[in-house]
């Protein structure tokens, strides 16, 4: 009998996706292993567990993880769930460690290798790992739609013999991933789109999709984009300069999207309640960042809120998930193509290699300690005022990065997620 692969069913009730799929079970046993999925892993991603046993999955229980060499998930595994791992296995999933020091210490108390996806580094072979990625691009889309539907109105401008329907203006905050789908979804849909970002590329980005961009183009502009292709945080006198111009431009707009997000903290606010206030009753903001604390001022994870003067101001928790039948297929494909780089495939047995980077700058717990630089204990911490961050967002919110450029495992810089002129690609920006 080979190694054990188990994916179980995500407890968190706001989580409908699953960690593999079909397609990814067919490889998995192609490489060797047995895969066992628990009971119901896939029903809220339309996968019902006929399709998996079709696949070569066994169909089993919770207790089966305790044979599990390699456990595949979507979210952190909680303590309750870590009590029935074996010590040694290989748990591969978004371990959104930020401010989460006792669930990281607990996946190492428990004994597990603990890959963080969303640290994946952004290099060429590792892009079809990208989880960020993948369910940003997705966020990006149902952002707009769940705008749309609260909007209540029609995108498009329409020209009939009753009438002429305008078309609905559309400002998207933040050129990353989920920023560039949203623009190509908004254009879809006929809206007049405009977008921001911080970084000089993200210009012709907006341009290349038919959209408008916007921005204080000054010195420090710019200069605004690193070597590595990433977002610099702009000063307090340049964020004054924007919100100014910001403020008159979203009091036009009817629906307002934003994504911006730094590695490690609160979301920037972005959208005041004055500006808020200055919109037209009916107009719309999506808050992507709301899980981080939000881009708008108001914003309440989880809940539509309705200000006084008629605006709506979206929350939504988990916006990959609301496409889980979807966003579940592309994280299981960025699953497989990891876990296939820790295979030996001559002995067909995971081979964990600890000085690939990959593994370097993934790997979150390892032997009963916590290995990852910016997540070790408190005494080894590096001295003060020198901030070690790993690179990637959190993973909560999936709104994310991609570069073709290489990167280490090192210290990286703070950024905001990247994307390439189309919504499928891969480039730099906030997301």
């Amino acid at each position: 009998m080979g190694q054990t692969v188990f994916i179980p069913r995500e407890l968190d009730a706001n989580e409908p996706r699953v960690a593999a799929s079909p397609d990814t079970v067919k490889r998995l046993a192609a490489l060797g292993f047995d895969i066992v999925v628990e009971t119901g892993a896939g029903t809220r991603s339309r996968i019902p567990d006929e399709e998996f046993a079709k696949a070569g999955a066994a169909i089993g229980k919770v207790a089966d993880v305790a044979k599990a060499d390699v456990v595949l998930k979507v979210r952190r595994p909680g303590d309750a769930e870590l009590k029935g791992y074996k010590p040694g296995a290989a748990v591969i999933a978004i371990m959104d460690p930020y401010g989460n020091d006792a669930a990281v210490a607990a996946l190492a108390k428990a004994g597990v290798t603990a890959f963080s996806m969303e640290f994946m580094p952004r290099i060429t072979r590792a892009q079809s790992m990208d989880v960020l990625s993948s369910q940003a691009n997705l966020a990006g889309y149902q952002a707009v739609i769940d705008g749309a539907s609260e909007y209540d109105r029609a995108l498009p401008m329409m020209m009939t013999a009753a009438g002429t329907v305008p078309a609905a203006k559309v400002f998207i905050m933040g050129v990353g991933v989920a920023g560039l789908q949203a623009i190509a979804t908004a254009r879809r849909l006929g809206a007049v789109v405009t977008a921001t970002d911080v970084r000089p590329a993200a210009k012709e980005q907006v341009a290349s999709l038919g959209a408008k961009f916007l921005a204080v183009e000054d010195d420090e502009f710019k200069a605004a984009e690193t070597a590595g292709g990433y977002a610099k945080e702009m000063s307090k006198e340049y964020q004054a300069k924007q919100a100014a111009l910001t403020s008159e431009h979203i009091a036009k707009q009817d629906i307002v999207i934003t994504t911006a997000l730094i590695p490690g903290r609160p979301a920037p606010k972005l959208v005041s309640a004055a500006m808020v206030a200055s919109m037209k009753p009916g107009s719309v903001l999506v808050d992507l960042a709301v899980e981080r604390g939000g881009n708008v001022e108001g914003a309440v994870p989880g809940q539509v809120v309705t200000t006084a003067n008629g605006v709506k101001i979206v929350g939504h928790l988990n916006v990959p998930g609301r496409v889980a039948a979807s966003a579940s297929l592309l994280y299981a494909k960025n699953l497989f193509a990891f876990l296939e780089t820790l295979v030996d495939k001559t002995t067909k047995t995971l081979a964990i290699n600890r000085d690939d980077d990959l593994v370097k700058a993934t790997m979150l717990t390892d032997g009963g300690k916590v290995v990852h630089p910016a997540f070790v204990k408190a005494d080894q911490q590096p001295p003060k005022g020198q901030y070690v961050e790993p690179a990637a967002i959190p993973a909560k919110t999936m709104v994310a990065d991609a570069s073709d450029k290489p990167a280490t495992a090192k210290k990286a810089t703070p950024r905001k997620s990247a994307a390439s002129k189309s919504p499928s690609s891969k480039s730099k920006g906030i997301a």
